[in-house]
């Protein structure tokens, strides 16, 4: 019975992977497609006389969620993301370790990741673009 437990506890980390490796390959493969369609439909415009100035950029190549140049947004999103996460689970250990031994005060885990997350938060705030 442990020989079944120890496949399994190794099966996981494993699957994990490939289904990881998995999402990024469909993922790159749907990004050139949606790029190749884009060109096509934008050669077809032209061809039946739409002026290219007039028409979107190609998919891929102008519609990113950051403009170059955005470093700081980019780097502000990744510490709110972060921030967020760290924050939900240190509540969440906090919570579980309180569940589980009431009269101790083991819920006291959970202010680590609760300050590292705060800690992203504002770094997340002190470095958000602001308008001039």
């Amino acid at each position: 019975m442990e020989n079944i437990f120890a496949v399994f506890s190794m099966a996981i980390p494993i699957i994990a992977i490939v289904g990881g490796i998995t999402v990024a390959i469909v993922r790159l493969i749907t990004q050139a497609r949606l790029e190749e369609l884009s060109r096509r439909e934008r050669l077809a415009a032209i061809e039946r006389g739409v002026d290219p100035t007039k028409l979107p950029p190609i998919l891929g190549t102008g519609l990113e969620p950051y403009p170059h140049g955005d470093s700081r947004l980019r780097r502000a999103h990744g510490l709110l993301i972060s921030g967020l996460i760290l924050v939900a689970a240190g509540i969440g250990l906090g919570v579980l370790a309180a569940t589980v031994e009431p009269s101790k005060s083991h819920w006291v885990i959970g202010l680590l990741p609760i300050l590292i997350g705060g800690a992203l938060l504002l770094c997340c705030r002190i470095i958000w673009p602001r308008p001039n």
